[in-house]
């Protein structure tokens, strides 16, 4: 598996998976070379989520709040969307998205809006509020991504981005919402 096997210092959780699958099914060793990419691609979701969620909550946000901010903020003026268009970018239910919603609006970060012509439209709108909480997140959240990105350069960083658009583009991943 690999170029080499690893053990102590350079092995992770994904070298204990497949080596545990090695001992009880040797006829798969070879087979499990997926593993050795998907299983950490997943198991780095898992680690990322967990880091963004506590980057998140020290700034009194959930994770899932940041998301509907971001959301609103790079929509462009007037920063306004839908919530059913929520609910297609998010795939969560209705009744999570109007939570959310309520616990955004009760904090004076998003606020709802009937439309006029058909009152059983309703779209969110990042508040001046929102705005600040977003700008200053931004700016902070990506230069938390670019402290767990300092093990590797730009140009690597670069190279890692084509092959995982690449990977995403042939999954068929080819739209945001």
């Amino acid at each position: 598996m690999g170029d080499v096997e690893r053990d102590g210092a350079d092995a992770d959780a994904v070298d204990g998976i497949i080596g545990q699958w090695v001992e009880e099914r040797p006829d798969l060793t070879e087979a499990l070379w997926p593993v050795e990419v998907l299983g950490r691609l997943q198991r780095l979701g898992v680690v990322l989520e967990k880091e963004f969620r506590a980057f998140a909550a020290e700034r009194n946000l959930e994770l899932g709040e940041f998301d509907v901010l971001s959301t609103l903020q790079r929509s462009g003026p007037p920063y306004e969307l839908t919530a059913g268009v929520f609910r297609k970018a998010s795939m969560v239910t209705s009744g999570a998205i109007t939570n959310r919603i309520d616990r955004m609006e009760a904090k004076g970060l998003v606020e709802r809006i009937r439309d006029t012509e058909d009152r059983r439209s309703v779209k969110i709108r990042l508040t001046e509020r929102g705005h600040e909480i977003t700008r200053a997140y931004m700016k902070d959240h990506l230069l938390n991504e670019a402290r767990m990105l300092e093990l590797f350069d730009r140009e690597e960083c670069d190279e890692l981005a084509g092959k995982l658009r690449r990977l995403l583009l042939a999954l068929g991943d080819t739209s945001i919402g």
